[in-house]
């Protein structure tokens, strides 16, 4: 096939476009900025455009399907041309399901944790040389693999997202997958911007419930109060098997997994963990990996990209980063580190950066996240604000909503830079949750600074 990929340098977009021309197609591309590690990967592939921008040039009669990214807008310059000459043209998820329509489609849905849920089962898979297809948010730490796809495997594992699919398809990503097994880890209100109604929002996951084939599976968290209630009330013809979290205990800052083999040491840790790794489990045994040979790989699993990855280590401190930012992955995340590091010292610095955490209505939905410690700290980047339409918000309301009078503001990325290494990191803790960059913060300098502790 002849592929476009209006948006070619999104996370999931690149990916799929080396795959595809990995299979032979002819692939083509355009954006408008292109970013880490995508622009090197698809340079890698020849496939990174020669310039930066929208050319309606690209668009022409040859093309047999055009793969409109959620970083385009509905004014694009390619897509309506791509229209004004009748193109077909599909999301991502509509593109991904039409290509996998033969193969056995497991997705990881959920507010939170889908995309660890998602990278413990291919690294177990992967430990044991089992090949499979699969398409992941972020890869596991020190990889860059997002998606794989072949002709030969016969499942493929997805990370199932809620948002919408493109600016010109409102359905949810998941409702195009149509999985014969899936699992729900959790259901927290997220993307206000396009589920302004929480019931709306639950809605859509009652919806993937109903969409999973008849005979199916669904995994589900039992210990997510809503979650149990929706899947008890949903009548689809579909076996449901709950989960919850595995027993463990924390000796000497390792977090040990209590099974019937023995006590298993893991690399990751957090009550949210836990709980995906029964989840993962459960996926994994209907994938093939028996409980002995799950045991035996997940404690080599260093968790995902971005999420509770420790970026820096000095003699008594640490640097994490995670890509917490609705109120339940914040809570969860902080949760975590207090209870592993309890006698340390801890700072957590929350960026708002989703159109969800600016929004002064849903703000409120933060009370009591960073209740654990003192040294809480919140940024905002007046760029982001911008962008997104949103109005500055003052410290007091920000102090206010999430019930915390002794969070500290920035919104300059310098003065929060200066801050914060002028403080003692001795057993110290130090944590940034975002799905942003904190407006393009050096990493190496705080790095440097956390190793010196």
């Amino acid at each position: 096939m002849n592929l476009h990929f209006i948006a070619i340098g999104g996370s999931a977009m690149h990916s799929l476009a080396i795959a595809m021309d990995r299979l032979g197609h002819k692939v083509s591309g355009s954006d408008d900025s292109i970013f880490e590690p995508s622009k090197s990967n698809l340079k890698n592939a020849g496939l990174l455009p020669s310039s930066l921008g929208w050319f309606p040039n690209k668009i022409n009669l040859e093309i047999d399907i055009v793969i409109l990214g959620m970083h385009s807008k509905k004014d694009n310059p390619e897509l309506l041309k791509a229209q004004n000459i009748g193109l077909n043209i599909q999301s991502y998820p509509e593109f991904l399901s039409e290509i996998s329509k033969n193969k056995t489609k497991v997705v990881i849905a959920g507010s939170h944790g889908k995309t660890t849920i998602t990278s413990m089962i291919i690294h177990v898979l992967k430990y044991h040389g089992v090949d499979i297809d699969f398409m992941v948010g972020a890869p596991e730490i020190n990889t860059n693999e997002t998606f794989e796809i072949s002709e030969k495997n016969n499942f493929i594992l997805i990370e199932g997202d809620e948002y919408l699919s493109s600016p010109i398809d409102s359905k949810p990503k998941f409702l195009w997958y149509k999985p014969e097994i899936a699992l729900i880890s959790g259901i927290a209100w997220d993307h206000v911007n396009v589920y302004p109604v929480f019931d709306e929002y639950v809605e859509q996951f009652n919806s993937f419930i109903s969409s999973i084939r008849p005979g199916g599976v669904l995994i589900f968290n039992e210990q997510d109060k809503l979650l149990k209630e929706l899947v008890e009330k949903n009548s689809s013809l579909i076996k449901k098997i709950p989960y919850r979290i595995s027993n463990f205990f924390i000796d000497k800052g390792i977090t040990y997994l209590e099974t019937s083999e023995g006590k298993i040491p893991l690399s990751i840790f957090g009550n949210h963990n836990l709980s995906n790794l029964s989840g993962a489990m459960w996926i994994a045994q209907m994938m093939g990996i028996n409980s002995s040979d799950f045991y035996e790989a997940i404690p080599t699993f260093r968790g995902a990209s971005k999420r509770l990855e420790c970026l820096a280590k000095g003699k008594t401190s640490l640097l994490f980063k995670d890509f917490a930012h609705a109120p339940s992955k914040v809570k969860a995340t902080v949760d975590a580190v207090d209870t592993q590091f309890f006698d340390f010292e801890i700072t957590f610095c929350l960026e708002l950066h989703t159109f969800s955490s600016l929004d002064l209505e849903f703000l409120n939905q933060y009370a009591d996240t960073l209740k654990k410690t003192s040294n809480s700290i919140i940024f905002y980047d007046p760029v982001v604000l911008k962008n997104k339409s949103r109005r500055p918000i003052s410290e007091d309301y920000i102090k206010k909503a999430f019930d915390h009078s002794t969070l500290k503001l920035f919104t300059d990325k310098n003065a929060l830079m200066n801050y914060l290494i002028e403080k003692n990191y001795v057993k110290h803790v130090l944590v940034f949750m975002s799905s942003g960059n904190f407006g393009g913060i050096d990493w190496e300098i705080i790095k440097s600074h956390i190793r010196k502790f």
